[in-house]
């Protein structure tokens, strides 16, 4: 479960999400719903590569229905500092998405987790202790993170795990950056994602630019510390000093040293700036 895969990709992004799913074992235990978290940072996409590309969802939720036509499928998201979901959802494509799929009668809706109903949880973590957090993080799920390969001033990259930062339902979420590696390690340690799928087509340094490198591949895992090990070293950085990945790395949520398949790691290395 610790094999990460690296997919050199164009703009068939079924194919490329398929080839990376046959080199992890496919999605494992897939079962509905399924709740996929895109990275929707801003509603101001400052390099038009910051925000999840409505392309990859789109191929993601095909490949989905391919697999499992019955399936349930939510794309969640929430409030922020830099964005009401909704309005985001409608700006960036996923509204139309979701009428276009509707339309062909499966099941898929957007699901904006700042207007959810809350349900209390027993979860001690190092951060939440008996949080009330949205129900559909709560409840069963199948939970897909699909994060754009970025650095951060706060945590260095931002991938896999920090993706998850995004679930808090609180629009000021920026009034939690302190708080920030705590509150990451606990939602993926509550939420678990069971597939990761790391949008490296282009990166970006900052979580909302101004730079941006054309790197050409997909990383995908079942394990997040795993993809964002291999997407640290692909941007020159060393995992073991990365806090949030050594600390997460202590709850099974996988490996800083994971096998990689597909691509070779030195052959789409490209050297980023220090997001400090």
């Amino acid at each position: 479960m610790d094999t990460v895969s690296l997919i050199k990709t164009d703009e068939k992004l079924k194919r490329s999400i398929e080839a990376g799913l046959d080199l992890i074992g496919g999605f494992g235990g897939l079962r509905s719903p399924v709740l996929i978290k895109p990275n929707i940072c801003t509603i101001s996409d400052g390099t038009g590569y910051s925000v999840s590309d409505i392309k990859l969802i789109e191929a993601l939720v095909q490949v989905l229905f391919e697999w499992d036509s019955s399936l349930s499928i939510r794309i969640v998201e929430s409030d922020s500092q830099s964005k009401y979901a909704d309005k985001a959802f409608e700006k960036f494509g996923y509204t139309e998405l979701v009428e276009k799929i509707n339309d062909k009668g499966q099941d898929l809706k957007l699901v904006n987790l700042s207007k959810s109903e809350l349900v209390e949880t027993n979860f001690e973590g190092r951060y939440f202790k008996h949080a009330k957090l949205p129900k559909e993080l709560v409840e069963p799920h199948y939970f897909i993170t699909v994060p754009v390969a970025k650095t951060h001033y706060l945590t260095w990259i931002t991938g896999a795990l920090k993706n998850q930062f995004g679930l808090l339902p609180e629009k000021n979420q920026a009034s939690f950056h302190k708080k920030i590696i705590e509150i990451v390690i606990d939602f993926n340690r509550l939420v678990q994602p069971e597939l990761c799928i790391i949008d490296a087509r282009i990166g970006v340094e900052g979580w909302n630019g101004p730079k941006t490198h054309e790197i050409g591949v997909l990383i995908l895992g079942h394990r997040p510390v795993s993809v964002d090990s291999v997407m640290a070293q692909l941007m020159c950085f060393e995992p073991e000093k990365i806090e949030h990945l050594v600390e997460s790395s202590k709850h099974n949520l996988g490996s800083l040293s994971p096998e990689i398949v597909g691509e070779s790691l030195e052959s789409v290395k490209i050297e980023f700036s220090s997001p400090h």
